[in-house]
């Protein structure tokens, strides 16, 4: 755990900027524990804040679907993966994502698997996945 302080100063001339400073870094770290005390001195009054924290977690940022280059083709491809499977959701009542992710039928339209062992070897269609929709994913890709 690391830790911060922060002296507020109140008069009208550093107080908003003392305030912004202590805000911009509250949002970026995970404060665990804050404690303040106010402070009298003979020249300057202020509040002492110390905050306990923990630096947060960078993400790896996630690549959006607009964002992720496909060729025409593997877009084509992509596009009619998507209805098949919405279709199949909305006959099943499910989510979209139960049957497959957008990022696992990105994976099937650049690969373009021609059989069900290549279908399984793409991330996200294991055995039973690839028995239970790899027929209909092949007809699709075989009709493109």
């Amino acid at each position: 755990m690391n830790i911060k302080v922060f002296n507020i100063r109140l008069d009208k001339d550093n107080c908003i900027v003392d305030q912004n400073r202590m805000n911009e870094f509250l949002d970026s770290v995970n404060v665990k524990l804050t404690s303040t005390h106010f402070v009298t001195t003979t020249t300057t009054d202020y509040w002492s804040a110390v905050v306990f924290y923990e630096s947060k977690k960078v993400a790896k940022p996630v690549q959006k679907e607009s964002e992720i280059e496909l060729s025409a083709n593997e877009r084509a491809i992509y596009n009619a993966l998507k209805i098949w499977r919405n279709d199949l959701a909305n006959n099943l009542g499910w989510s979209a994502f139960r049957i497959c992710h957008n990022s696992h039928l990105i994976a099937i339209a650049k690969d373009k698997p021609q059989s069900i062992e290549d279908l399984q070897k793409i991330k996200g269609f294991a055995e039973t996945k690839s028995e239970k929709y790899g027929d209909d994913i092949i007809a699709l890709l075989d009709s493109i």
